[in-house]
């Protein structure tokens, strides 16, 4: 008997590539899709599991088969190439500034972090009104 097992067709958001169109090939959309959850299940594709059925222009289309669950897809990608993301927020141009000149973390700063949330209560209005 033969079993055919429906394919499910899901379609990504677009991916905004900081990288010239020549260095996009198959093995970096791959990847890209590798780090994408399956819809069914929730885990990772394997890179083995991702075929790459073609492209026209920005559109990728790819099958991929979750060892897991074993579903089956075919996804529709957009995969837009030299341009840098657009940047939402509210900070003003000085607050910007500020965080773009500010000193990269460390591990001692995210260990302090860390123990000042392990015995915080949740109580800002009394954090706020120590300082």
């Amino acid at each position: 008997m033969i079993s055919l097992t429906p394919l499910i067709w899901r379609t990504l958001i677009s991916v905004n590539l900081s990288i010239g169109a020549e260095l996009v090939d198959k093995s970096l959309i791959k990847r890209l899709m590798a780090s994408i959850r399956c819809g069914v299940c929730g885990q990772c594709y394997e890179v083995v599991n991702i075929d790459v059925l073609g492209h026209h222009q920005d559109l990728w289309f790819l099958r991929v088969f979750c060892s897991a669950c074993r579903a089956q897809c075919l996804v529709a990608a957009v995969i837009k190439e030299d341009r840098m993301p657009e940047v939402i927020t509210d900070l003003t141009e000085a607050e910007l500034d500020k965080f773009r000149n500010a000193g990269v973390l460390s591990a001692d700063d995210v260990l302090e972090m860390h123990d000042f949330l392990k015995d915080f209560d949740g109580d800002f209005s009394q954090l706020l009104s120590q300082k």
